[in-house]
């Protein structure tokens, strides 16, 4: 299963999710760049345990390097899919909780909860001297506070089956649920740190999370974020959307909507629409002309329901103009 994206549109751009992305990938080039370097690099600002809980081992090391490693740990990978696959969680999972915070609170809240991931892990294994490194469990972080102000979200996941794509949506809070309690499970049968993964990390980072969602969420808001969020505002839709086409009485069309900006509606826009059950085709290329009003129907021929003389209806999408 691979997830693709989220149910629930976001107001706004994720300027600090694809900043933190950004940020990620640069790090990721310096350290191809170390070369034979790069164990030592990784050992230096990684986050190891034994440094700060074996004296013998913390005293090579000064307090500014102790200090900076607990953050910059988050911003390391062990790997290109390493790097892709916590990217890919966090696109999903974060520009709806950057949404819900503002800019300036999800980036505090980010790093936070990498910071508290960190501290689980070493609490769990504190002579351990292998470094632990990669943004999962501030991913993590993340994902728990979406599990809180999302659970009746869906996440659309790719089941690929003997080469086809199949389409699903999955509760959120199920989707959520299910990795989470896949993380306590491998960390008590492996003691936490088994196949390279930092599971009590995870488990921090995500219990932390909701945790300290519900304290943002108490704090005055000052403002300061407003600014942002108007430049940040969205002007189009996700590009790719699920439909759920139903017929209506005995007609053999099948109807459905396709969600698009105002701004979409006045200049067009192309649109991928899937359709996990009811029509010949999984996938489908949308073409929402320009000038279209709330409420247009555009007929694509031929995807609707079987007639008798082998013949099929039409699938009719609505628009639907959001705000």
């Amino acid at each position: 299963m691979i997830p693709l994206r989220d149910t629930v549109p976001a107001r706004t751009r994720p300027f600090v999710t694809h900043g933190i992305i950004v940020v990620n990938v640069l790090v990721f080039l310096l350290q191809l760049a170390q070369g034979p370097h790069l164990d030592r690099f990784i050992y230096y600002y990684g986050l190891v345990p034994a440094r700060y809980f074996v004296p013998q081992i913390g005293e090579y090391f000064t307090a500014g390097q102790q200090l900076f490693a607990l953050f910059t740990f988050m911003f390391l990978h062990g790997g290109f899919w390493h790097l892709l696959g916590n990217m890919w969680s966090l696109v999903i999972f974060g520009d709806n909780v950057e949404d819900h915070l503002g800019p300036l609170r999800y980036a505090a809240f980010y790093v936070l909860c990498g910071l508290v991931s960190g501290l689980a892990h070493m609490l769990m294994h504190r002579t351990s001297g292998v470094p632990t490194i990669g943004a999962s469990g501030a991913i993590a972080g993340v994902m728990g506070a979406y599990f809180i102000l999302y659970p009746r979200a869906r996440v659309l996941t790719l089941i690929p089956i003997l080469f086809i794509p199949f389409f699903v949506e999955i509760p959120a809070y199920f989707f959520l649920g299910m990795w989470f309690v896949f993380q306590f499970l491998n960390a008590a049968g492996s003691g936490g740190l088994g196949g390279g993964v930092a599971w009590w990390a995870h488990i921090g980072g995500f219990v932390f999370g909701m945790l300290l969602l519900k304290g943002f969420d108490a704090l005055p808001g000052t403002g300061m974020s407003d600014p942002l969020r108007r430049i940040a505002a969205r002007t189009a839709t996700d590009r790719l959307q699920l439909i759920r086409p139903a017929a209506r009485d005995d007609s053999p069309d099948l109807y459905a909507t396709v969600a698009v900006s105002a701004r979409e509606a006045r200049a067009g826009a192309h649109k991928l629409v899937s359709a996990p059950r009811g029509v010949p085709k999984r996938l489908l290329r949308v073409l929402v002309p320009p000038g279209v009003s709330d409420g247009t129907l555009l007929r694509l021929r031929g995807l609707g329901n079987p007639l008798p003389d082998g013949r099929r209806g039409d699938l009719l999408l609505k628009v639907a103009i959001e705000s």
